[in-house]
């Protein structure tokens, strides 16, 4: 049951469907209209002031010293993981953003650049940054063995937060909806309600999982500027 229960989640063996199930992560740009990319429309500015916003927030969290531009990553890959995340509540689509091979991917991409740039461009600043000011000298060594210990798991902790939370959304609706073959009509309309009301839950988690994932990196980069 649990084995047949979590191959919703894995992907077709098959070597061409395999490939066509990974696509799925660029269908987002199909959710975006045609006009958008030739003319100002409403489209355009829900865009650009969503944009905006984010901009301004990622600005002042990576602080002063941060690249012109640099918070433009941070935008892409919170619509990139919104898209993802909201292709994976329709029917029938490939949910990428619940395998670690996806969100691994993304975050130990993210925290090697940040780590690399670091220790290469600001050696002092970041050997520094493992001790906490005030800290007596004989805890030193256990701060730096702290501080190295969750600074490494970071990318990991990013990457099961986001498939975690993808995952336990998706289970609850598969078992839900199984459960419904079976039940009597009074039940059967609980259930419908109940599964509406989880969908919303799911479009709001979407959303969340996103943003947080994302402010956890302008953070983690905000650490080596």
């Amino acid at each position: 049951m649990m084995s047949n229960l979590f191959s919703i989640f894995d992907p077709s063996t098959n070597i061409f469907n395999l490939s066509l199930n990974w696509i799925s992560t660029f269908l987002g740009l199909m959710f975006i209209p045609y006009s958008f990319w030739f003319m100002p429309n409403r489209y355009f500015m829900m865009w650009n002031f969503i944009s905006s916003k984010l901009h301004n927030e990622f600005k002042t969290l990576m602080g002063p010293n941060s690249f012109n531009g640099s918070t433009f990553i941070f935008i892409s890959l919170f619509f990139f993981i919104l898209f993802n995340n909201f292709l994976g509540l329709f029917p029938y689509i490939f949910t990428s953003t619940s395998h670690l091979n996806l969100s691994l991917t993304l975050s130990l991409t993210l925290w090697l650049s940040f780590m690399i740039y670091g220790w290469i461009n600001m050696t002092q600043h970041m050997f520094i940054h493992m001790i906490p000011q005030g800290t007596p000298t004989i805890l030193m060594p256990f701060m730096v063995l702290i501080e190295t210990i969750s600074n490494i798991i970071r990318p990991g902790t990013l990457a099961v937060r986001l498939t975690a939370n993808m995952i336990a959304g998706h289970l609850l609706l598969t078992l839900l909806g199984n459960s419904g073959m079976n039940m009597p009509n009074y039940l059967l309309i609980i259930l419908i309600f109940t599964q509406i009301l989880l969908l919303i839950l799911e479009f709001a988690v979407a959303i969340i999982q996103s943003y947080v994932i994302t402010i956890l990196s302008t953070l983690y980069s905000s650490e080596v500027n």
